[in-house]
C-alpha cells in the first residue's frame, strides 16, 4: 500500500538522483567523460599525473608519478614561470575494448602546467627519473633564499 503512494507522489529518493546526476556531469566536465567498458568499469578518457610539490632550503622539488614511461617519453620546458610536463604513455598491448573486465589505468597524451614560485632560477632546473617518479629540482636565486641577520649586542 505504501508503495502505492509512492508511486502517486513520484519517486521518494528523486532529489538523491537528480543530485547523482548533476555531480556524474559535474565530474564529466572537470576529469573527462568516463566510457563504460563491459561489467560497467568506468575508464577517464585523458589524465595528468600526480605530483607533489615542496620547499627546501635552498631549492623547489616537484616529483610527478609517470609510471611505465620512459625518459624518452617525457618532456619537460619552462616558459616564463611556468613549468610544463608532457608526454604519452603507450598501451603496452593491443586489447579490444571488449575484451576487458576492468580497465583503471590511464593512457595517452598528458600536460601539466605548475606555476613555479617567485625566486626560482629557470637556468639551473634539473631533473632526474627513477622508478616510475620523475623529479624536477627548482633552485632558489640567491636573492630567494633565506638570508640569517646576525643581532648585534650594544
Amino acid at each position: 500500500m505504501a508503495l502505492m503512494r509512492w508511486r502517486d507522489r513520484g519517486w521518494p529518493f528523486r532529489e538523491l538522483d537528480e543530485l547523482r546526476e548533476e555531480m556524474d556531469r559535474l565530474f564529466e566536465r572537470t576529469l573527462g567523460r568516463a566510457v563504460p567498458l563491459r561489467r560497467e568499469a568506468p575508464v577517464v578518457r585523458g589524465w595528468a599525473p600526480a605530483i607533489d610539490m615542496f620547499e627546501r632550503e635552498n631549492e623547489v622539488v616537484l616529483r610527478a608519478e609517470v609510471p611505465g614511461m620512459s625518459k624518452e617519453e617525457i618532456n619537460i620546458s619552462v616558459l616564463g614561470n611556468t613549468l610544463t610536463i608532457s608526454g604519452e604513455r603507450k598501451t603496452e598491448e593491443e586489447v579490444k575494448e571488449d575484451d576487458y573486465y576492468c580497465c583503471e589505468r590511464s593512457y595517452g597524451r598528458f600536460q601539466r602546467d605548475i606555476t613555479l614560485p617567485q625566486g626560482v632560477d629557470a637556468g639551473k632546473i634539473k631533473a632526474s627519473y627513477k622508478n616510475g617518479v620523475l623529479e624536477v629540482v627548482l633552485p632558489k636565486t640567491a636573492e630567494a633564499k633565506p638570508k640569517q641577520i646576525e643581532v648585534a649586542v650594544e
